[in-house]
């Protein structure tokens, strides 16, 4: 892609996280489904935080964490994502721009506040995610930079942008941007509840051609075909979409095309500490490998890497260079 300015190009909803370690009691009290994302209001919000232990605090985001995650391999990386200007949104901002992304979205004046994500960690490392999208979901068409978006090889698009409105809008505008440029557009489906709420569209998405390339975890995939059983629903995967990437957690990965399926294994961990990110950070690995040209297996292995490196540690950001990482383990970079 040597004509892009940026390899990848991410727009998703910009969240802050806060996160904290407790137990399932605490799931229980606030009637929370474990390993779910809800959407909640401030007064939830508040009342959640009100009841939270010490936080880890940071930047995060479904595509903005993939597209940090991007950035630390060595590829040129962009953001879109709205934030207010207020005390949050400025830490937001200044977290993605250190990381080495372009970050240009305008701030919000007015209206509500940088949205957060309260996410529970229980102690087997499984998350709950509770999130007040705030500013994110005033993201707008006129968010959009036509020669941004053309600018870049591949567009990354999440699917919590499918919750408000305007942020869908946005979302369509950008792919076609990007295809009219010759690009590629990439859907990570986000999380089966959100697969639950808009199916239909997603699929539509995919079988329009719409997304090129579609990340998905085992529970989003057969939320999308309505199936227990993962070969049926990977046989519909690979007929509905052009590339098509399943997650599964300690199995590793399975990558389908119209020419095979590739299975690549998961990379070896000490110890599971916080699946937060994991799926953002696989996508990361697995998107630089397309753009470095590195085929399949060797895009799914350094998707694996990343994502073990994320689940080591609290979090969904890298704290070392994954692009080092690579290097170390024998994978192109």
């Amino acid at each position: 892609m040597a004509d892009a300015k940026y390899d990848v190009l991410g727009i998703g909803n910009a969240i802050f996280d806060v996160l904290v370690q407790t137990d399932e009691a605490f799931l229980g009290r606030h009637g929370m489904a474990k390993g779910s994302m809800s959407l909640i209001d401030e007064a939830r919000a508040t009342a959640i935080y009100r009841d939270m232990g010490p936080a880890t605090e940071m930047s995060g985001g479904s595509a903005a964490n993939t597209i940090v995650g991007i950035g630390n391999l060595g590829a040129r990386a962009a953001y879109v994502g709205k934030v207010k200007d207020d005390q949050i949104g400025r830490l937001y901002t200044h977290d993605i721009r250190a990381a080495g992304v372009t970050f240009d979205t305008k701030p919000a004046a007015d209206g509500p506040a940088t949205g957060c994500s309260y996410i529970l960690v229980t102690p087997d490392g499984e998350r709950t995610m509770n999130t007040y999208l705030g500013a994110a979901q005033d993201l707008t068409p006129d968010d959009i930079d036509p020669a941004q978006i053309a600018a870049a090889g591949i567009i990354y698009l999440e699917g919590y942008l499918w919750d408000p409105k305007n942020a869908k809008d946005a979302f369509v505008k950008a792919a076609t941007i990007a295809h009219g440029a010759g690009r590629q557009v990439a859907l990570t489906l986000s999380d089966a509840f959100c697969v639950d709420r808009y199916r239909d569209e997603f699929l539509d998405l995919m079988r329009k051609g719409t997304v090129d390339l579609v990340f998905a975890n085992e529970a989003e995939l057969h939320s999308l075909y309505q199936t227990a059983d993962f070969d049926t629903a990977l046989k519909q995967y690979q007929n509905d979409t052009r590339l098509g990437v399943v997650t599964r957690s300690e199995k590793g990965c399975v990558v389908v095309s119209k020419d095979g399926v590739t299975a690549v294994p998961a990379f070896p961990i000490d110890r599971l500490v916080d699946t937060t990110g994991a799926g953002d950070l696989f996508a990361a690995g697995f998107l630089f490998g397309l753009v470095r040209n590195a085929g399949y297996d060797a895009a799914g292995r350094l998707g694996a890497l990343a994502a073990a490196e994320v689940i080591q540690h609290i979090g969904a950001r890298p704290q070392v260079s994954l692009k080092e990482l690579a290097q170390q383990n024998g994978l192109p970079v």
